[in-house]
């Protein structure tokens, strides 16, 4: 026996799994956040970051490199919360009509999606370009995916994908305005 499954079920499926992983990138964007004010404040108590990332070494060579690191995968995580963020505020004003489903609603989330993936890319080329040059130094640093700073290329490969379907409700929008206007 199939089980049918409709759309409005598989979107309440993506709505609970994009609250969740919501809520966890916020923790993240949050700690590492918390992370570099206290650099400031208070340095002595910050030896370990969100996850027992030990960027000690660094903070000892120049706290203003620690701070710029954390700075990076902060606004990496943040970047990444925002995404599921429109995600949720989207589906929650149940923005789209699926009898038009081309609109400009819909072109500003997915053209949204694409501008926050490719900051993703661009801070995480930033930082993990940033970390492998106090690695050259003899600095010990942690893995880029430990940093939240990896995968920069596919981040930027799925904002031009992300264009592209932008440009295809662009074409989209044209296509169904002229369809109302000869009918």
């Amino acid at each position: 026996m199939l089980i049918e499954i409709s759309t409005k079920q598989i979107l309440r499926i993506v709505l609970l799994f994009s609250w969740i992983i919501f809520v966890g990138l916020s923790i993240q964007a949050g700690a590492f956040l918390t992370n570099a004010v206290f650099v400031i404040v208070k340095p002595a108590v910050v030896d370990l970051l969100w996850q027992e990332v030990d960027l000690s070494d660094l903070r000892r060579h120049d706290p203003q490199y620690f701070f710029v690191i954390v700075l990076i995968s902060g606004i990496v995580s943040l970047c990444k919360a925002g995404m599921f963020y429109l995600i949720i505020h989207f589906l929650l004003t149940k923005s789209v009509n699926m009898a038009q489903p081309f609109s400009r609603v819909t072109r500003g989330f997915v053209l949204g999606l694409c501008y926050l993936t490719f900051l993703i890319g661009l801070f995480s080329s930033m930082g993990a370009r940033y970390a492998a040059r106090y690695v050259a130094q003899g600095i010990k640093m942690p893995d880029i995916e430990q940093l939240n700073l990896g995968g920069a290329d596919v981040w930027i490969f799925m904002a031009i994908i992300l264009f592209v379907i932008a440009q295809i409700f662009r074409r989209g929008i044209e296509i169904q305005a002229e369809n109302d206007l000869t009918i």
